[in-house]
């Protein structure tokens, strides 16, 4: 039954015939009403299924929308089967296997409604059915926003899904309606949903965002074309593509995603112009699978928050990057597998943690007067059948410039390497290439640096201002260098024989055919260029292991044999585990989960953190995820000045020495004193968390100290709680386990505990005061050495003292009690 009443105002061919009439319920002034006719409902609530089969106006009688409402105890609340005009009321729907309001034909407008409703779909749309819906909110947190199905179209203006338990806005069946400056927010599913052979969405101006679930998903032939548009904030990828779905991007923005900003997969395609993809944690752009494949125009990737390329192109997918701009990522575009091809023209690629083209597995990359600046390996062609051509490229202030290994074939011509800090170009590993036209200057290491056993052709190249030579070649099978130039002069090595040349200063060293070229004296013996980590799509290659390291299996022997610490144990050999199981998935080309591996040890005065720093720089070092492993311990006093810059430059310094290995912070707390005030602590902090991120690969750092103030020193800097992965607390060690450690002390130095001394000395440490000053093992140690130092002047006053004297250890030598 209705709570008001419904005017309804009845059209007539003339002025005079018009008439006014009022009615008791909505079903009533329908069955009364005509095409052309207002129907003008008065404020209240009306629990009426309501069926539009004719051209009416139907509008709240003030205006305003949430007076009126529409709000039956099951089915359908208002359903449009003409064109229709709707305006200014609330509507309601209680039925999981109906929609609130469901448009099935003609061409009605929508305007002001509110839909709140927990029903299958707040608003259906299907068939024939096009209607224009303007300012329309939808609130249903237990189905689909909006749904337009089954051949439907229609033009959505100044809409909202205020949630949605399943997608927001939903297309398929060969629906294909056009939205205009509507949001999506708080929905379950995709933001929006297009799916199915002549399915289709435009949409101009729109914002998805708080989406559990993927922005946007284009899937199984369907197409949309986004213009002016944003996708933030989701729990899944930005935008997904899959099973031959065309999308289109235009001026759009794509940003804060955890996962891949855009995700292409089973011959998708995408268009992506002017638009931005940034603050992603995973991969910018994602291409998989053969026929898939993604053309972007002026397009700018940057801002990753994870360790993962910016641009992930796989298993015979392809992607062009035409005017576009890739930046502070930990690696730029990474193409593998056989069939795989990266175009990039024109293009910016700066600010790169690792490597910025990275070339894999028999793939393809085409780059063409592209600058590269300020990254660690400018390209790096890995292995066998993997090449390309850089043509007209610069790289500007990497480590260095091209690496070519395994086999790799590439072709270099006309591309400049400007003051790298090691080689400007670098073969190893029967890598080969073919370099025509290239410069290098200002190079910290050589200029071309070519391995035994790499077959490479360099032809009319230059070399200016290398610090250990122009070109340093292998002794056997080296490469053929033709009319190469270099500004230096030296000893030049021909086929295994030596000359001196030295000639004129205007006239510039000239490198002849088969490997004539100038390098260092022998005092400075050549040193190759790191060779920087290959990352797949999980966590980069690691280094090969230091020689003398001690394999990780002998390694875990010596932690699990330490007394006590099983938790601690267990922590390590999962991180272990990760990165092992992480390095054979990347072998296999598959994504490796990222595992960060600065730690956090918490927990009294000696319980062996210390010991298990060691342990655990030993043990990355096996695994070639570190290329030592030793460890370099510091505090406080170590790290912070006495004055203003001091404290970076100490900070600096630490860091360095540990570099390849472990940087172990005992007591960090003190680098933050709750009284603070003017201290220089908080300097050495900043410059840490900076080093940790520009240095990522080349130091684990653990902070380690008391549990209580560790908390409190993890809250200090916004960024260094976010550089640790885990927190691992060393718990105090039981009487049983300081027991443990005095007999093994006791093994070590050949001595053996008497009958009685063992019950006696776990009496001993049950009793003794666990205040802050406990030391826990090294309370054990010192116990031990009290016993020892007992034991001594006991034994030394007998006349004369057998093997079994000097070895046995009796109660009465425990010290005093404190």
């Amino acid at each position: 039954m209705a709570q008001g009443t419904v005017q309804v105002t009845h059209t007539g061919t003339s002025r005079w015939r018009r008439r006014t009439g009022e009615y008791p319920s909505l079903a009533a002034a329908l069955e009364a009403a005509g095409d052309g006719d207002v129907l003008s409902v008065a404020p209240g609530t009306y629990r009426e299924n309501l069926v539009l089969g004719r051209a009416v106006t139907l509008r709240g009688a003030d205006g305003a929308a949430g007076s009126v409402r529409i709000a039956p105890a099951d089915g359908v609340a208002l359903v449009v089967r003409a064109s229709a005009t709707v305006q200014d009321l609330h509507v309601e729907g209680q039925d999981a296997a109906a929609p609130a309001l469901l448009v099935e034909d003609g061409a009605p407008e929508l305007t002001g409604l509110r839909i709140v409703t927990r029903s299958a779909a707040g608003l259906e749309v299907r068939g024939a059915a096009r209607p224009t819906v303007r300012r329309v909110s939808v609130d249903n947190p237990a189905g689909v926003g909006i749904a337009v199905l089954d051949g439907a179209g229609g033009v959505f203006e100044e809409c909202e899904v205020v949630s949605a338990g399943q997608s927001g806005v939903s297309v398929r069946g060969g629906a294909r309606p056009r939205l205009e400056r509507c949001r999506v927010h708080h929905a379950s599913g995709a933001g929006l949903s297009v799916t199915g052979e002549g399915s289709g969405l435009e949409a101009l101006g729109c914002e998805v965002y708080e989406i559990k679930g993927a922005g946007v998903q284009i899937s199984s032939r369907a197409t949309a074309h986004l213009t002016d548009s944003s996708v933030h904030r989701t729990s899944s990828d930005g935008v997904t593509l899959d099973t031959d779905a065309v999308l289109t991007l235009s001026d759009c923005d794509i940003h804060d995603v955890p996962e891949n900003g855009i995700d292409l997969r089973s011959r998708a395609v995408l268009t992506l112009t002017r638009s931005s993809v940034r603050r992603f944690g995973r991969n910018g752009l994602s291409v998989w699978d053969p026929g898939t494949r993604v053309d972007a125009n002026r397009c700018e990737i940057h801002d990753s928050t994870g360790d993962y390329p910016a641009v992930w192109v796989s298993d015979g997918a392809t992607a062009v990057l035409d005017s576009c701009r890739v930046h502070d990522v930990p690696d730029a575009l990474f193409v593998l597998d056989r069939g795989s091809r990266a175009d990039v023209v024109d293009s910016d690629i700066s600010q790169v943690r690792n490597t910025a083209v990275s070339v894999s597995d028999g793939a393809t990359a085409q780059l063409d007067d592209c600058r590269v600046r300020e990254v660690s390996t400018g390209a790096w062609f890995r292995d066998h059948g993997s090449g390309g051509t850089l043509s007209g490229c610069t790289v500007d202030g990497a480590q260095t410039g091209v690496i070519v290994t395994k086999g790799a074939d590439p072709l270099i011509e006309r591309c400049t390497v400007t003051s790298p800090a090691e080689a400007g170009f670098y073969v190893s590993a029967q890598g080969r290439g073919t370099f025509r036209g290239c410069t290098v200057s200002g190079s910290g290491g050589y200029g071309f640096h070519v391995m035994d056993g790499c077959r490479t052709l360099l032809s009319r190249c230059r070399t200016e201002r290398c610090a250990r030579g122009g070109y340093e070649f292998g002794e056997n099978d080296g490469p053929v260098a033709e009319e190469c130039t270099s500004d230096e002069s030296g000893t030049v090595r021909t086929a295994g024989a030596e000359r001196t040349a030295a000639p004129p200063p205007s006239a510039p060293a000239t490198v002849g055919l088969l490997s004539a070229v100038p390098v260092q004296s022998p005092a400075q013996s050549p040193v190759p260029p790191r060779e920087p980590r290959a990352a797949g799509p999980g966590a980069p290659d690691a280094p090969s292991p230091a020689p003398d390291a001690r394999g990780a299996d002998e390694v875990l022997g010596e932690l699990d044999a330490l007394v006590g610490l099983d938790s601690v144990k267990r922590e390590v050999r999962t991180l272990t585990n990760m990165i092992e199981v992480g390095r054979r998935r990347v072998e296999a080309g598959l994504k490796a989960a990222s595992v960060r591996r600065h730690l956090v040890f918490t927990g009294s005065p000696g319980t062996g953190k210390t010991t298990v720093a060691r342990l655990y720089g030993e043990i990355l070092a096996s695994l070639g995820v570190l290329e030592r492993g030793h460890l370099v311990e510091v505090s406080r006093v170590d790290l912070v000045g006495e004055h203003i810059g001091s404290t970076a430059i100490r900070t600096q310094e630490a860091f360095e020495r540990a570099r390849g290995g472990v940087l172990f912070i005992d007591e960090a707390y003190a680098l933050s004193p709750e009284d603070s005030g003017r201290d220089f602590g908080k300097e050495a902090i900043d410059t840490l968390v900076k080093l940790m991120e520009d240095h990522r690969e080349a130091v684990v750092v653990i902070v380690a100290g008391y549990t209580a103030e560790m908390e409190r020193f993890l809250t200090v800097n916004p960024g260094v709680a976010s550089r640790f992965s885990r927190t691992i607390t060393f718990r105090d060690y039981r009487p049983g386990e300081l027991l443990r450690i005095v007999e093994q002390q006791a093994e070590e130095h050949e001595y053996r505990l008497a009958p009685g001394a063992a019950e006696s000395l776990l009496r001993y440490f049950t009793a003794l005061p666990k205040g802050p000053a406990f030391g826990n093992g090294r309370t054990a140690r010192q116990t031990f050495e009290s016993m020892v130092e007992r034991h001594a002047v006991r034994v030394a006053a007998l006349p004369e003292a057998g093997t079994e004297e000097l070895t046995l250890l009796y109660p009465e030598d425990l010290p005093e009690l404190p």
